[in-house]
């Protein structure tokens, strides 16, 4: 087999992982309300795209370049998931609902400079605070931890926000 066909199947193959990876952070971009980064990286994503599929269109005799192309979608859709979550852009809202520990967990949470609300509820086996705190995504594994600290037996559940208007935050850090 010649290097110019492995290496023009390297490149597909390279190529793919980046307009993939690309495709899904723009995806995300789209999901936050992130018009212009979406619009960029669309651009860029499918100038790629067409020059990848140019090269596998132009030699579909060599099952090299398609490999290629298929095996860079597969690793380009992991690195993009991998990339986003690294970015870890936007909001999220977490709720946290704890038998006996709800003020403690308030405190801490308070302390370290987060905007959390209090409720007392019901629950199956009786009184609960439910606690309600809206962080950005990458402050979550922080709260995660605090929570911990206090009550490892919380309940703990987290869900993307697209938008967040006023309310008492740190966000901007």
């Amino acid at each position: 087999m010649a290097w110019t066909v492995l290496g023009k199947a390297f490149l597909i193959f390279m190529l793919r992982i980046t307009d993939v990876s690309m495709g899904t952070v723009r995806t995300m971009m789209i999901i936050r309300g992130q018009r212009r980064w979406a619009a960029v990286i669309g651009f860029v994503e499918v100038t790629i795209w067409v020059l990848a599929i140019g090269q596998v269109i132009a030699n579909l005799d060599t099952i090299w370049n398609i490999v290629g192309y298929s095996g860079g979608f597969a690793v380009g859709t992991l690195l993009g998931m991998w990339i986003e979550s690294k970015l870890a852009l936007g909001y999220a809202h977490m709720s946290i609902v704890s038998m006996t520990k709800g003020c403690e967990i308030t405190d801490i949470i308070r302390k370290a400079g987060h905007g959390v609300t209090e409720l007392r509820g019901e629950g199956h086996s009786g009184p609960v605070s439910m606690l309600t705190v809206v962080v950005a995504r990458k402050q979550i594994a922080e709260i995660i931890r605090a929570v911990n600290s206090v009550d490892a037996t919380a309940f703990i559940t987290v869900e993307d926000t697209r938008q967040v208007v006023r309310g008492y935050s740190r966000l901007a850090k």
